[in-house]
Parts: structure tokens; sequence; C-alpha cells
């Protein structure tokens, strides 16, 4: 459904972003994951076309954001990180003023209010100001707008920062349904748990670079290591050689009185691991768990920054 192709902004000698290159298909949820300043919301400037491209192109069901950007905006729904309604209109005269906006009028804008208020659980509210609802509901009508004329691609930027865990999950079920219903969507969120949870694909971003892309299995099995076995309570200077030297340690990290070892098979180091904790007694604990997309994240990120 859309189609980017070295796509990018600069300011002068700034790069905001560059060479940005992806795919996003039909009824798939793609993850742009990127620290602040990283280049995320430039990207769905340009893909929105609210900002022009300095180099590149996005194509989107065969209309280029370049050439054809008023074409463009008909099939693009944008959900920003900031709430854009009108506070002293009620949330289905919110509705009702952008749907108009889109050329959505008579009995199909009135159901298609209904049906977006249910969407999101807000059909209690429809006749209630904006300005009375609390910052998770706005948040979730802030959603519905973008998507009163049934865009085809969603761009959400940041959909769920500082929001409440009832309308966080409120959202994240709004965006399986759409989903579902054969929409494309771009979402950037800091939430890793929620992006393994909710993407399809993700892309990780940095310095206005794409250093990344694949599903959480493809990301994850680009490390090194496949388990990670962090022990606390031990004294400091406690000896370790014996847990080292019981198979492929990739690396050791120590902070705080943790030790992590990441390895490519924990299984290995069960007998060195519980003669050191049975020496120690119950202060020692060992957890044992599989790379995140958290570790990998601040993996590549760090590494790009330092090149």
């Amino acid at each position: 459904m859309l189609h980017v192709e070295g796509l990018g902004k600069s300011y002068g000698s700034l790069i905001a972003v560059t060479d940005l290159s992806l795919e996003l298909h039909a009824g798939e949820v793609f993850g742009l994951l990127g620290p602040n300043g990283a280049g995320k919301t430039t990207a769905i400037s340009m893909l929105s076309t609210e900002l022009p491209p300095s180099q590149g192109d996005a194509v989107l069901c065969g209309i280029s954001i370049r050439r054809q950007a008023g074409l463009v905006r008909r099939w693009i729904g944008v959900v920003p990180e900031e709430i854009a309604l009108y506070p002293k209109l009620t949330a289905a005269e919110n509705l009702r003023f952008f749907g108009r906006i889109y050329g959505v009028g008579g009995m199909e804008l009135e159901h298609r209010i209904d049906e977006l208020l249910h969407l999101v659980g807000l059909q209690g509210r429809r006749d209630n100001y904006v300005a009375t609802l609390s910052s998770g509901m706005k948040h979730r009508l802030n959603l519905t707008v973008a998507l009163v004329h049934r865009p085809r691609l969603i761009l959400m930027d940041e959909p769920t920062l500082g929001v409440d865990p009832y309308s966080r999950r409120q959202i994240a079920d709004a965006v399986r349904r759409l989903r579902q219903d054969g929409a494309a969507i771009l979402y950037t969120t800091h939430d890793m748990e929620e992006a393994e949870t909710l993407c399809d694909r993700l892309g990780i971003i940095s310095r206005g670079r794409l250093i990344a892309t694949g599903t959480l299995a493809e990301l994850l099995g680009t490390l090194e290591y496949t388990e990670a076995i962090q022990i606390t309570g031990l004294p400091a200077g406690t000896d370790l050689s014996e847990v080292q030297a019981a198979g492929d340690v990739c690396s050791i990290e120590q902070y705080n009185g943790t030790v992590r070892l990441l390895v490519r098979n924990a299984a290995r180091f069960l007998a060195p691991l519980h003669k050191v904790i049975s020496f120690y007694g119950p202060p020692a604990r060992v957890t044992i768990s599989p790379p995140s997309l958290k570790e990998l994240f601040l993996r590549l990120t760090s590494e790009e920054v330092r090149r």
C-alpha cells in the first residue's frame, strides 16, 4: 500500500531524515522506534504531506506524495502526539466538523460518528464537551477524528504517550480492529512492550537513518546471544570464573551489585550457577530470560551514536 524510497529531509547542513526506505502493507502495523530527535515525527510529517521532502519519494496506492499531495491527503489519517480537538465542541461535534472537512456528510457521517465513538469506548460521551473529558478520553477521541473518512493509511505519532492504562488498552484494541479491517498503520512509540505486542514489523531509526527493520523474531535473531542470566544478591568480588567457563559467554555486564551474563545456551550454566547460589544462600537469586526488544533497541541506537 505504501512504498517509501530514499525519503529525506534536510534543513541546510542539518539532516533530519536521510534515505528512508520501507514498505507498508494493508492490514499491517509497522512500528517506527527511535530515541527523541531520531526523525520519527519528521518522517510522519513528510508522509502526511505536511513537510515537503528534500529528496526521495513515497507512493501511496500509486499516488506520489511529492507530485499529488492533494490526492494523498484523502487516503491518510494522522493521529498527532498533541491533542488536536476543539475543547468547546462536544465529541460528536468534533467528529462532525472533521468529517465535513473530508467531504463526509448526511446519514453516512452520523453512522460513522456512532461507529467511531463505540470503537474507542466513548459512546456514552457523545454529547460531552471535550474540555470536560479526561486526558485519556481526549487521546481516544483524538484517534477517531483521524478515522472519520476511512483512510487507507493511518499515521500514529505516540498515540498513548501519558495515557492511563484503560485508555491505552482501548487505543491498542482499536488499532488491532483497524488492522483487521485492512488499514495500513505506521505507529511510533517509546513503549517497547507496546511495540512488541502490537506491531507486525518494526523499524529502528537513529540520527535520521533507518538502521534495522524486520519482525521482532528477525530483529532479535541478529543478536549474538539468545538468553540473559541475571544474578543478584552476590557479595562484591564473588568468583564467577567457574560459571564463565561453562560455555560461550558473549559478554558480561555488572552494575549495582547485579551481574548479567549474555549467553547462547543458559542450560549449560545451570550446574555451576546452582553451586554458587547454594554457597551464598537465599540472598542470591538467578533469573534467565530471552533478549527483549528494549535490549536490542538500546544496543543498536548506542552503537549508532558511537559511530
